[in-house]
């Protein structure tokens, strides 16, 4: 399509720059003495090329635009998401299914590349785009997070379909099917796998605290799940460390037995247990790795000590409480401000709720013990530590919580930062906000549309002395929006956690530090953060750290940390299951410091416990997409039908580019070499 010109300039404009050009050219090149000698064709010549030049140039200092339209096509995607998770080849069928996602499937793509642009994915925990051949090493599978991202990475592609290979088993995430309902193209699944039920016993889960402390007993529940073993009897063990220390006989009554056994074990010292769960093998199991399941249990000194302190009963109250206690490293006590009986210097945190002047003393009190405190919806807006509030009447705002960016004190989870955007509004105080340079907001406040500087949720620490602040009233709406999303108070639990545990550990003084997770899943990459201090507490990164790491069989390993900004981080990728020690050694100046710890990469075994196929699941993803279902004979007939949907086509975009006629380079140098030639003619037939 050609261009369009667009004029802005009057007519006349344009007929002034005609006779501009042709009246400096006249004058050069008109009736002049120095032409007489001069061949007629050349003075036309430098005529003609000295009038067009200056009348372009004029042209060119008026507003015309080049219009174009420039159309763009983009073939449709179809992606190829493979199931890489260890379940898929887990039946006596791993050879077939590996061939079909080797060659058939390959040569389906092939056959369609053509028409279409292809895209693969491979999917466990994690997804990425590979055009490599699965291997099937992922310990989960999350196929609501592969919906996901493919929505937000592709969401402005033109995605004819999405064609799922899998055996529809699922052990991480959301039940798929909602979530496949927002997408806007359809889902043709393969079905892989065997969906016969297997004469099979199994450990179906097992429930423990994820910390014990020393000196105290904790229980373990060991689910089991027998499958057409109607009278039989099996025996369920547990041992510590390798040494049985419980076991239980069941007797099966039906094909499909579930039961449970409940074992009371002691923490004797603090350090790491392993724990291993073990059920018999009966003649005639198909899948005997179910059989037995460990976990860990890390085992600590003692709990902190918490003081819920409020001024009046209120619904936060309760929302507290329950998140406080369902974390086993804290001991709670709760109290109305007028009961109050201990002191608080026995408590490692005091939580204040409706804070008010009265309790100023009390506050005194915290500060000059160096007890962290945490105040949440304060009646006033004097004496919180960390911001100053200046407000001209006694008003309030709803406020919703919208992410600081900045914040690095902790972590929340992905979950919990996709999950604020539905947190509900609460009432807060309306004035000006001046956060302290010694604060660090974790939540602004949000007033309609417009997300201010205004903290909602802040931490300050001043001379070691940790303390928080939640302005909002109404917390208790959180929780409650938690439950209502997910069925559980899980994020609302972890927000809780993370504050509390920030808030009570105690600052380390040392010179050389390291931070790093006690237990970690085997497909979780293992890292280890490290700073080193000089004298003045300053941090420095001039030093090398060195770390030596031993398995469980004794075996080391050398390591390097690197160094970034003001740190130094070791970052291990995957390890294998089990028990590991190191020693990290630095030397800053003439002093010299080593750091002992543990940890424990844990097994992911949930790909194991289920191994029957889920094709109905896999069906109803087809199905909400108007997609279909198909199995590995069908696949000619998948590609019938992939190149004939009329749905799957093209997308042409067409783009408006509009252009000053100045900024055309082509102009600028035709401009040039008219110039030049009429200036090189003068040269050679005017010479001075």
């Amino acid at each position: 399509m050609f261009p369009k010109i667009i004029v802005n300039s009057p007519w006349y404009f344009f007929v002034l720059s005609i006779l501009f050009g042709l009246g400096i050219a006249l004058w050069l090149y008109g009736k002049n003495k120095k032409n007489q000698n001069v061949p007629k064709i050349i003075v036309y010549s430098l005529f003609f090329l000295f009038f067009l030049s200056l009348s372009f140039i004029a042209f060119f200092l008026l507003s015309v635009f080049l219009k174009r339209v420039k159309n763009e096509t983009e073939n449709p995607i179809i992606l190829f998401a493979l199931d890489n998770s260890s379940s898929v080849v887990s039946g006596a069928d791993s050879a077939a299914i590996k061939n079909i996602l080797d060659n058939k499937i390959s040569s389906l793509k092939k056959q369609i590349a053509e028409n279409y642009e292809i895209k693969t994915i491979l999917f466990g925990s994690k997804i990425r785009t590979s055009d490599e051949v699965p291997d099937f090493s992922e310990k989960e599978t999350d196929i609501e997070n592969l919906i996901q991202e493919v929505e937000n990475n592709y969401s402005n592609q033109n995605i004819g379909a999405l064609v799922i290979a899998s055996d529809g088993i699922y052990n991480k995430g959301a039940n798929p099917v909602y979530v496949a309902e927002k997408i806007e193209f359809p889902i043709y699944c393969i079905a892989l796998g065997d969906t016969q039920e297997i004469k099979d016993v199994l450990i179906q889960k097992i429930n423990h605290n994820q910390i014990a402390f020393a000196g105290n007993n904790f229980p373990a529940e060991v689910i089991i799940n027998a499958k057409k073993f109607a009278g039989k009897e099996v025996s369920v063990s547990l041992s510590v460390n390798g040494i049985e220390k419980l076991k239980q006989n069941l007797k099966i009554n039906s094909d499909n037995y579930l039961s449970n056994c409940t074992f009371t074990l002691s923490a004797e010292q603090p350090g790491i247990l392993k724990c291993t769960a073990r059920v018999s093998t009966l003649e005639g199991e198909k899948n005997t790795a179910n059989n037995v399941q460990s976990f860990i249990v890390e085992v600590i000194d003692n709990k902190e000590k918490v003081l819920l302190l409020a001024n009046a009963p209120h619904p936060d109250i309760s929302a507290l409480r329950e998140a406080i206690l369902n974390n086993t490293s804290y001991q709670l006590d709760y109290s109305l401000t007028y009961d109050l009986k201990k002191p608080l210097k026995l408590y490692n945190l005091v939580i204040f709720h409706g804070f008010s002047n009265e309790q100023i003393a009390l506050l005194n009190d915290c500060k000059n013990n160096s007890i962290p405190f945490w105040i949440i919806s304060p009646l006033t807006t004097d004496n919180i530590p960390g911001v100053k509030i200046n407000s001209s009447y006694r008003g309030n705002n709803d406020a919703e919580a919208c992410t600081e960016e900045t914040f690095g004190l902790f972590n929340l989870s992905k979950e919990f930062k996709k999950f604020v955007s539905d947190l509900p509004a609460t009432k807060t105080y309306f004035g000006k906000y001046t956060l302290l340079n010694s604060s660090s907001s974790l939540f602004n406040q949000k007033i309609g549309e417009v997300e201010t500087k205004n903290p909602l949720f802040f931490f300050n620490d001043i001379n070691g002395l940790k303390t928080a602040c939640f302005l909002g009233d109404g917390l208790w709406k959180w929780n409650m929006r938690d439950f209502v999303e997910h069925s559980n108070h899980n994020l609302f639990n972890e927000l809780v956690s993370k504050t509390i545990q920030y808030l009570s550990v105690k600052n380390d003084k040392s010179f050389f530090r390291l931070a790093y997770p006690k237990i970690v899943n085997e497909n979780e990459a293992f890292e280890i953060n490290g700073e080193v201090y000089n004298k003045s507490y300053e941090l420095i990164t001039d030093p090398e750290v060195s770390l030596i790491l031993s398995n469980s069989e004794g075996k080391k390993y050398n390591y390097t940390f690197n160094k970034t900004a003001n740190s130094y981080k070791l970052n291990f990728g995957l390890l294998p299951p089990g028990e590991f020690s190191f020693e990290a050694k630095v030397k800053s100046g003439n002093d010299f410091f080593v750091k002992k710890g543990s940890f424990a990469i844990k097994e992911v075994v949930v790909e194991k416990i289920n191994t029957v196929a889920n094709h109905h699941l896999l069906y109803q993803l087809s199905n909400r997409t108007d997609g279909e279902l198909y199995y590995p004979n069908e696949l000619d007939q998948l590609k019938m039908n992939l190149l004939k949907n009329e749905r799957i086509k093209p997308v042409t975009y067409s783009q408006n580019t509009t252009t000053l006629l100045i900024d055309l380079k082509w102009l600028f140098w035709m401009v040039l070499i008219l110039l030049l030639g009429e200036w090189f003619l003068r040269k050679r037939y005017f010479p001075i």
